[in-house]
This record gives C-alpha cells, structure tokens and sequence, in this order.
C-alpha cells in the first residue's frame, strides 16, 4: 500500500467536502435550516466520500482488510483533526463544533465518521479487491 496516495486521497476527500460544506451552506442552509442542512450534508457527504474512495482504491492499493481499516482509521483521525482546527480558527466553541455529534440533538456527524472509517472496506469490496 502506498500511504503517500492515502494521504493524498485524503486530500482529495478534504477538499471536495470543504466545497460540498460551502455550497450546503450557501445555497441549503437558507432555504431549509443548520439541522436539517447538517443533516442532509451527512448523507451526500458519505456519498462523496464513497464516491472519491470508489474511484481510487485500486490507485492507493490497500491489500487486506486490516489495511483497508487502518487506511479508514487515518482519514477518521485526520478529519477530525482537520475539523475541530479548523472549527476553532473560525471561533466555533468546543460545544458548538461537538453539537454535530450529538445524536439525541440531531447531529449525524458521529455516522458520518463511521461511515468514513469503513469506506475503503466498503469500495474495496465494490471493486472486488476482497483479500
């Protein structure tokens, strides 16, 4: 497996979601609302995230399975890095940017990362890279 392409997927997720976030929120977010936008975001977030990983699994290469769960494992830790960074140079308070993990409130995020976490299982068995 080739980590540096990992990473670099990464990227490639990170940037197509901060767009789809801009976008959610200028042009979903006055017309239906934070929650139900945040929510709606989760579901077309998972879709680019299964989208972008779909097309490049064979180009990163995770092998086994154990790989495909460590590569997902990293994305997982590198987002929420890159999300509560990047939360609190916009301001957001540590209760503000963990509002959208919390479930009973309608937060979705937490399904989000899981979902992340098993995308490249779920692309690699898609592509029939099945160990």
């Amino acid at each position: 497996m080739n980590w540096k392409r990992v990473f670099a997927v990464w990227f490639l997720i990170a940037a197509a979601e901060s767009v789809h976030g801009t976008l959610r929120r200028l042009f979903l977010v006055p017309r239906i609302g934070e929650l139900l936008s945040h929510q709606i975001g989760v579901v077309v977030g998972s879709a680019i995230i299964f989208t972008i990983t779909w097309l490049t699994i064979r180009w990163f290469g995770p092998g086994s399975h154990r790989e495909q769960l460590q590569v997902g494992a990293l994305w997982v830790v590198l987002t929420l890095i890159f999300e509560f960074t990047l939360g609190y140079f916009f301001g957001y308070t540590f209760e503000r940017i963990l509002a959208d993990y919390n479930i009973p409130q309608g937060g979705l995020m937490v399904f989000g990362v899981l979902f992340m976490f098993i995308a490249p299982v779920m692309a690699a068995r898609a592509r029939g890279l099945i160990e």
